[in-house]
């Protein structure tokens, strides 16, 4: 392996965190209420908050933004992470908190996308904090995402249009879900 090959994830990902370290100094939030009420459990501890997006200094894509949020160390299209995650990371078919839900491509979303869980409303009813949904490389903070699938499996979605305040139109189909826990790392015993 050379050293240009071990460099270039590194430095990528250094870049990335360069990226985030403005936004709590520098970034405008804008407020959009929604016409559902999302509520926390009160034994989570969790404060209940309104969908609201974030304008970083420089534009953000999912990618970037889902691997510094959730510690994945997976790189390439949003499409490709759920194969990539395949012996190296839990995967899991319902949502969990801190888990990274991936969207699988689609003429729409032809590179795929990413957003991390933050919350459970419901059995059908997630909250997500994602970047670049609306293609302006925002970040989108307490999103809901509606499970739509007929057999409640979390294969189809809808996700929140801040914009309009509503549901969106479009049925997005999901891979599954990711898990920060490595399972090499526990089958080594670190």
């Amino acid at each position: 392996m050379t050293l240009r090959a071990i460099r270039s994830p590194l430095s990528a990902l250094a870049f990335s965190t360069l990226l985030l370290l403005p936004f709590a100094a520098r970034a405008q939030e804008v407020t959009v209420t929604s016409d559902t009420d999302v509520t926390a459990s009160p034994d989570d501890g969790a404060v209940t908050a309104e969908p609201s997006v974030e304008w970083p200094l420089k534009r953000l894509t999912c990618v970037p933004y889902a691997r510094l949020r959730s510690g994945l160390a997976i790189f390439g299209d949003a499409k490709f992470w759920w194969a990539r995650a395949r012996n190296l990371y839990e995967e899991f078919a319902a949502p969990a908190v801190d888990a990274v839900m991936v969207f699988s491509g689609s003429k729409r979303i032809r590179k795929g996308h990413v957003a991390v869980v933050t919350g459970i409303v419901s059995a059908r009813e997630i909250i997500v904090d994602h970047a670049n949904w609306q293609n302006h490389g925002e970040i989108d903070h307490n999103m809901p995402v509606l499970d739509v699938s007929a057999g409640n499996d979390w294969s189809q979605v809808r996700v929140w249009d801040v914009n309009a305040s509503r549901w969106g139109a479009h049925v997005y189909r999901i891979s599954g879900f990711i898990g920060r826990e490595a399972k090499l790392a526990a089958a080594a015993g670190s």
